[in-house]
């Protein structure tokens, strides 16, 4: 048996003595300057009611090392007499603008507070640099001009955490979800709710926010997006979101995240017990390598700079330029099915098919919890080769707890397909639209599978 392997990881926030936590990680890399941009918020304890703050560290990624610079507070991501959570971070790839997202809420008042009383106390907001991060603008309340009136339908709402995503044509998305009020004290009870994801979305270059239609079910919260393109030219958004339900939910919008169609269920990706927040990224698939199961007898991994060359196509017809480049997705989720524990990677090369991810690959054991992943291309291994694909991971961590630190690791594709389980046999692929009988069988499996 193959010994365990595990990325190397360094520190980038730790629990003081003094009892201030650093908690829900977002994790930015800007190809053009090479640097990572690290954020989390700041907590007097680890409670959601005490945090305060939003903190940054930026780093600076060279070839086999990130140099961290001093924490900076964010000083004006914040409004009088809040406090500052779910950091959800985006670069407009076309202006060079990096837009801050998060939510402010009034004083200490709990989630659960807002749920049973369905009385909002949340902001939409936002801070923005033009320099990389290294200094912002004041804050943006969005609530009002963007969300208006269905507020009073929300008992709250949350962005992400985590990234934000800028599709092809120039849309900027942030991830968010709300606690849909069905019904307000009636017959003596208290506020009932339903959390639906959904996201914010700017066709302007961040000048102007919109936001689109909500997953109509099974019961979504804390989410992330990917723009997935298939072989066949189609294009969705992938949304995966945390679930209450035992297993993650997934979601396809057609229309660039204005409407969704139903969830379903990913009996794959387990959830703890009231779900855990994951992360997903997207990348383009190594269209130019043979689909290999993973390499055995090792029990190392390759070096970043170290990766095997690249194989040479099974035959011409399936040369890059014969077809489009699919696009692959990366999850990072706590694995224990009961805990949050052991933070593993899992790979999924269709994830259209709720069936099709393979994992995980622990990179971490022990105590942990919320992570956000980033997608990054290492110089070339050899003259002429292609970019070596890798991630970074800004993860929850810690030997007693899972919050006694937030840890930051870097890994290639070629380590995490030599450590995970085979990949799964892929269907052929379907059109964009589901037939009839697809439909069917989701509605089923949402009707059956109420605890995964």
């Amino acid at each position: 048996m193959r010994s365990p392997y595990f990325p190397a990881r360094s520190v980038v926030f730790r629990k003081e003595a003094n009892g201030v936590t650093y908690r829900v990680p977002a994790l930015l890399y800007l190809s053009r300057s090479r640097s990572f941009l690290a954020f989390c918020e700041e907590r007097l304890s680890p409670s959601d009611s005490q945090a305060h703050l939003l903190v940054l560290r930026r780093g600076t990624f060279y070839r086999n090392y990130v140099e961290w610079e001093d924490l900076q507070v964010l000083g004006t991501a914040r409004l009088p007499g809040h406090r500052s959570m779910n950091p959800c971070p985006v670069y407009d790839e076309f202006t060079g603008t990096l837009f801050l997202f998060f939510i402010a809420v009034l004083g200490h008042v709990s989630e659960s507070f807002q749920l049973a009383s369905g009385k909002n106390v949340t902001r939409l907001c936002y801070v923005s640099s033009t320099d990389g991060g290294v200094t912002w603008g004041p804050a943006t309340d969005l609530t009002q001009g963007v969300i208006g009136d269905t507020i009073k339908e929300w008992a709250t709402f949350a962005l992400g955490p985590g990234h934000g995503i800028q599709l092809k044509s120039g849309r900027l998305l942030i991830p968010a979800y709300a606690y849909h009020i069905d019904c307000k004290r009636c017959f003596s009870q208290l506020c009932q709710t339903t959390p639906r994801a959904f996201c914010f979305h700017s066709d302007t270059h961040g000048s102007t926010w919109r936001f689109g239609e909500a997953v109509p079910g099974p019961e979504s919260v804390e989410c992330q997006m990917v723009s997935v393109d298939a072989e066949d030219g189609a294009n969705v958004l992938y949304c995966n979101a945390r679930s209450p339900l035992g297993c993650r939910v997934q979601a396809l919008s057609l229309d660039d995240g204005a409407a969704f169609q139903p969830g379903q269920l990913v009996q794959r990706l387990a959830e703890p017990q009231n779900g855990c927040h994951g992360s997903v990224v997207g990348f383009p698939a190594p269209v130019h390598l043979r689909r290999h199961s993973p390499r055995g007898g090792s029990a190392s991994a390759p070096d970043a700079a170290q990766a095997p060359p690249p194989l040479a196509p099974e035959n011409p017809s399936q040369s890059p330029e014969n077809f489009l480049t699919p696009t692959w997705v990366v999850y990072s989720h706590p694995t224990w099915p009961n805990s949050r524990k052991d933070l593993g990677v899992f790979l999924s090369p269709f994830p259209r098919d709720p069936d099709s991810w393979a994992g995980p690959w622990v990179i971490y054991e022990g105590p942990s919890a919320y992570s956000d992943l980033a997608y990054l291309e290492l110089a070339p291994p050899s003259p002429g080769a292609p970019p070596a694909a890798a991630f970074a991971c800004l993860f929850e961590c810690g030997t007693r707890t899972a919050y006694d630190e937030i840890s930051f690791c870097v890994f290639t594709l070629y380590e995490l397909i030599d450590h995970l389980p085979a990949l799964p046999a892929l269907p052929a692929l379907p059109a964009l639209g589901r037939t009839s009988a697809r439909r069917k069988q989701e509605k089923k499996r949402s009707r059956m599978c109420t605890v995964c």
